[in-house]
């Protein structure tokens, strides 16, 4: 028996909504200036091939690591929750949101009554909410013989830095999930937008307490930690009690120009169970290729 997992991020949807004025405050007027040169490298009709192509792969699950929206603006989440709702019910698909979903503190509460029906955690009706944001992380789901564990690393930041921060309480949440699920035999999967990994990421955009994540696997392993943020294919491993944790990112699943590890893509991974315990994992890619138009497949992932 196996288990196929569909990995995708940062679909950065567009067009942007137009602003008003009194949305333009703060961090949104550097961000809308730079979305203006930005925007023009996500391709929505990519996205759509791309989404078409991973559907047609008939995932048993599907992971979305953030990043739907652009400002955080309130005319965005209509739009963001329609793009998410597209690629599954909410019990087909989970969602963690990154840095631009939270783009500045008045978008939380449109990020918590947006996403929660894709962040409720098994056995719990609804997620509700702690100061404007979802109190549901980590969250844990089972499905077939995976532990999808969702964590939140967004939280709203100054002009020009797209750091995040997990906090204590959440990383204290994590340890708890990871042996209970370890403790059932579980495939332990954990999902966040922001790289998780020390260096994962340029100065100014990375995990803040990075070092912290690091020792929570050490102590309690993991098989998969998957993310995005970076708009990149990278594969990082972490050091775990039984061996390294495959720390892996996948690009943007919307972006057009750039390298052979940058442009649209997703990843997808196979779990079958071993015959003395545990689980092998194997991954492959699917999207653009340079010089090629269509969606495809781009070969298989070391882990």
């Amino acid at each position: 028996m196996s288990y196929l997992l569909a990995h995708l991020s940062d679909a950065h949807i567009g067009p942007l909504p137009r602003p008003r004025p009194r949305d333009l405050m703060g961090k949104r007027i550097t961000g809308f200036v730079n979305w203006r040169r930005r925007g023009r490298l996500h391709d929505m009709r990519v996205l759509a091939d791309l989404v078409a192509d991973l559907q047609a792969q008939s995932p048993d699950h599907i992971a979305m690591t953030g990043d739907i929206l652009n400002l955080g603006l309130p005319d965005e989440f209509p739009f963001a929750r329609a793009w998410l709702g597209s690629l599954g019910t909410p019990d087909h698909v989970s969602f963690v949101p990154g840095n631009h979903d939270a783009y500045v503190r008045s978008s939380l509460p449109h990020l918590a009554a947006t996403f929660a029906p894709w962040v409720v955690q098994d056995g719990v009706a609804e997620a509700g909410t702690a100061d404007g944001m979802p109190f549901a992380f980590p969250y844990l789901r089972r499905r077939g013989p995976l532990a999808l564990i969702g964590l939140s690393s967004a939280i709203p930041t100054a002009p020009l830095l797209a750091s995040g921060a997990l906090g204590r309480a959440q990383r204290d949440g994590l340890a708890r999930l990871l042996d209970e699920a370890g403790a059932r035999g579980l495939a332990r999967v954990v999902m966040i937008h922001h790289p998780p990994h020390v260096r994962g990421a340029k100065r100014g955009r990375g995990l803040r307490d990075a070092a912290a994540f690091e020792a929570v696997i050490a102590r309690h392993g993991a098989e998969l930690v998957i993310h995005g943020h970076n708009h990149r294919t990278s594969v990082a491993p972490l050091p775990g009690p039984r061996g390294p944790v495959p720390v892996v990112g996948v690009p943007s699943c919307s972006a057009v120009p750039g390298t052979h590890g940058h442009l649209a893509a997703y990843h997808l991974y196979r779990f079958a169970e071993r015959a003395g315990g545990g689980y092998a994992v194997t991954a492959e890619r699917r999207g653009l290729a340079p010089g090629r138009a269509g969606i495809g497949d781009l070969g298989p992932l070391s882990l």
